[in-house]
């Protein structure tokens, strides 16, 4: 493990100096680095490695970021959400299918049932065998990662 992150430890320092909008870009990495070596277990393939690296050194640029301003959205910031809401209806479906379609499958699962489903989290819990907690995170983590998925595209 110490080799592998010795190893990603360059091109993750890399990719936060370019996300990372604060000056602590060697607490993202540290923290980004901890959080790898905490969770690789969970990873299902080894091919998805760098692109689940990326997406940890991301959050943690834009938790940080959050944290240096008070968790206070910056009024430059909406104009994300200004664009989504400005683009025609066809694309903005297009581009939801895909971004659910690029989540893990247990993350999926549990939006589709809720969003589209429309089932409560304790029938999504009995259905899927998990507890409410486990499926209020899975939902929480899949909508952010949608989000994050339109706010690239």
């Amino acid at each position: 493990m110490g080799h592998l992150l010795a190893a990603a430890q360059p091109d993750i320092r890399r990719y936060a100096r370019v996300a990372c909008k604060t000056a602590d870009i060697d607490d993202a990495v540290q923290d980004a680095l901890c959080l790898v070596h905490r969770n690789v277990g969970n990873l299902r393939t080894a091919a998805a490695f760098a692109g689940w690296v990326y997406a940890i050194v991301d959050r943690e640029c834009r938790r940080m970021a959050r944290k240096a301003r008070g968790g206070v959205t910056p009024i430059d910031g909406l104009d994300n959400d200004l664009s989504l809401s400005q683009r025609p209806d066809h694309e903005l479906r297009l581009d939801l299918a895909a971004a659910i379609n690029s989540l893990p499958a247990h993350y999926r699962e549990v939006i589709m049932l809720r969003d589209m489903e429309e089932l409560t989290i304790n029938e999504i819990a009995a259905c899927l065998d998990a507890s409410r907690e486990t499926i209020k995170a899975r939902l929480h983590r899949a909508r952010a990662l949608v989000r994050e998925y339109l706010e690239r595209g």
